[in-house]
């Protein structure tokens, strides 16, 4: 099985950030971190291929900086990786983004395709699912568990309610939640390796895509803070209080 596995490097979030004067853009430092979520992708990735003598190839976009992010996921057993970084992709939006993640994926060839739901420096969470559209394969998101065989896929989707089973003929997409697997540590043998295995670094020209529209942060504020609660003193009539706030909210 051919597993390419969507990962972003980002800014460490226990480090300050910094913010671009003028276009509001989080500067992205040399050193960047794999992101959290795609752990559990690339491990998911990993236990699927291995199981069949697959391999798991690295799809991501943005700026290379040192690459720590990217050896990360290549140390944990990942094959190799293939990054787009150029210049006017800088600020792109989810559409954007999909599409030249979608051409390097065709470009690769895949039976499966694995996302996280989101990325936790962005938030947007529509970018897989585009992904899927423009490849021309279903989605099936929010996976706890996933097996594989004779051709197809079923995952455990999650819902408000439990979950729900579905079933797909590959080649398809899915998106993993944090609790599908628990990702494993590099070893060091893992690290030493991750050092020679392929980086194919391209160019918008090289991928043959072409660049979207960019984003405009308009302002950035600070979340407001807590205000202080209403105290009612009970003398024995407090919930008619209580009822007369909810009512005032239409919650009741």
């Amino acid at each position: 099985m051919k597993v390419v596995v969507c990962v972003k490097q980002i800014p460490d979030p226990a480090t300050p950030y910094h913010l671009e004067e003028g276009s509001n853009w989080l500067m992205r430092p040399e050193e960047q971190i794999l992101d959290d979520t795609d752990r559990y992708g690339v491990e998911m990735g990993l236990q699927l291929a291995r199981a069949g003598d697959g391999t798991v190839t690295l799809v991501s976009m943005g700026p290379s900086g040192s690459g720590q992010g990217i050896r990360q996921a290549l140390a944990m057993g990942a094959d190799k990786a293939v990054l787009v970084e150029d210049d006017s992709l800088r600020g792109s939006e989810a559409l954007t983004t999909a599409r030249v993640l979608a051409t390097a994926i065709q470009r690769e060839g895949f039976d499966l395709v694995i996302a996280g739901t989101e990325s936790t420096d962005g938030y947007s969470g529509v970018v897989p699912q585009m992904i899927s559209e423009i490849l021309g394969v279903p989605a099936l998101t929010y996976a706890t568990k996933v097996e594989t065989g004779d051709g197809s896929v079923t995952i455990h989707r999650q819902t408000m309610a439990g979950y729900d089973v579905v079933t797909s003929d590959l080649p398809a997409l899915l998106t993993v939640t944090a609790g599908v697997v628990e990702p494993r540590y590099p070893t060091f043998k893992g690290i030493m390796d991750a050092k020679k295995k392929p980086v194919e670094t391209l160019s918008l020209g090289e991928l043959g895509a072409e660049p979207g529209p960019e984003q405009l942060v308009v302002s950035i504020v600070d979340a407001p803070g807590r205000g202080a609660g209403q105290k009612i003193e009970d003398e024995g009539e407090a919930h008619l209080a209580i009822v007369s706030l909810l009512e005032q909210r239409k919650v009741i």
